[in-house]
């Protein structure tokens, strides 16, 4: 009856020779990538130092290469890369020095006292603005008397009292504008040392000499699909094989009637196994289920055939149901029909 169906690819052997080639599609993609360089200001070479070695799902050692990126830095840019160095180095050793001050420095509280600073604007006061009133305060005197408004009179007494009271508020805005430039000054004073300190601590990004470099172009190399080649492979031995079945078998159902009327020993494949969209549509004489079917095999748009299932007819003329090479039940129409 022909050759058995070919059998399916193993799916370990498949995975894990797709995943050889998957490690080999990635050496060769970062091999073709690791492109040296020589530019003004220095190299940059790949070296490979060393294997690693993986272990897949199947348990297999897989040994990989490991590579190092060397940049060398051209003369001039290697001075400017030491000299860059020694300075933030400075900068970290100036800041580490000084540190050592900030505890006992900030274990200090912050103090400003207001009785200090009223005594420093009054004293700013003193040697200008106290002279300045005191000679508008004579000048109104006068002013006063000339007018005929004589001292002790109500009049004299309030334009003396106005004018005392504009000298006071002067006096009160020169002390409120200098504590506050006090308390500025006081707390300048008090957060400068931290401030420098920080700024020794952060210190200035030094660009690194040699970042230039060129991006060389990113290659990508297609993998090979080996899956899907085993499976197309494994697809073509299936569609010949149903071919052949197809050919071998086809006559069952189409001509079963033909070996009725003729009365001819016809074995033809009834397995339902081999069949699809099964419809029973009737009963022969001896009791025999007639069905609808098409073969596995059969185009979609093939038109239904009709036959006997080998099933039932091993219940019946269990003589008619031969067995073939391909494991799949045959019938002996003429046998069966007989029974």
């Amino acid at each position: 009856m022909g050759k058995s169906a070919p059998a399916a690819p193993d799916p370990v052997a498949t995975a894990n020779a797709q995943g050889g080639w998957n490690t080999f599609t990635a050496q060769q993609q970062q091999a073709m990538n690791m492109v040296g360089q020589q530019t003004p200001w220095g190299s940059l070479e790949y070296n490979q130092t060393g294997n690693t070695t993986l272990t897949d799902p199947s348990g297999k050692q897989i040994t990989v290469p490991q590579f190092t990126a060397t940049q060398t830095l051209s003369p001039s840019q290697q001075a400017i890369f030491d000299q860059t160095q020694d300075a933030q180095a400075n900068l970290a050793g100036l800041a580490s020095d000084q540190s050592g001050m900030l505890r006992d420095y900030l274990n200090k509280p912050f103090e400003f006292n207001n009785q200090d600073a009223a005594d420093w604007a009054y004293d700013l006061a003193s040697s200008r603005i106290l002279p300045q009133q005191a000679d508008a305060r004579a000048a109104l005197d006068r002013q006063l008397i000339n007018r005929g408004i004589r001292p002790g009179t109500d009049a004299y007494n309030r334009e003396m009292t106005r004018m005392d009271q504009s000298n006071t508020d002067q006096l009160n805005q020169l002390a409120l504008n200098g504590r506050s430039q006090a308390f500025q000054e006081a707390a300048y004073t008090r957060s400068n040392p931290i401030n420098e300190i920080s700024a020794l601590l952060s210190g200035s990004q030094v660009t690194q000499p040699g970042s230039t470099f060129t991006g060389t172009p990113q290659t990508q190399v297609a993998g090979v699909d080996y899956s899907g080649l085993v499976n197309n492979a494994y697809n073509q031995q299936v569609n010949q094989y149903n071919a052949q079945m197809g050919g071998m078998f086809g006559l069952g159902g189409a001509i079963a009637g033909g070996a009725l009327k003729y009365g001819l020993p016809l074995l033809a494949a009834s397995d339902r196994r081999l069949k699809r969209a099964i419809r029973r549509i009737g009963t022969i004489l001896n009791g025999l289920p007639w069905y609808r079917f098409n073969y596995l095999w059969d185009r979609d748009d093939a038109p239904p055939r009709e036959g006997l299932m080998s099933d039932d007819v091993r219940k019946i003329a269990p003589h008619a149901v031969v067995v073939g090479s391909s494991g799949f039940d045959l019938v002996d129409y003429a046998a069966a029909v007989g029974a």
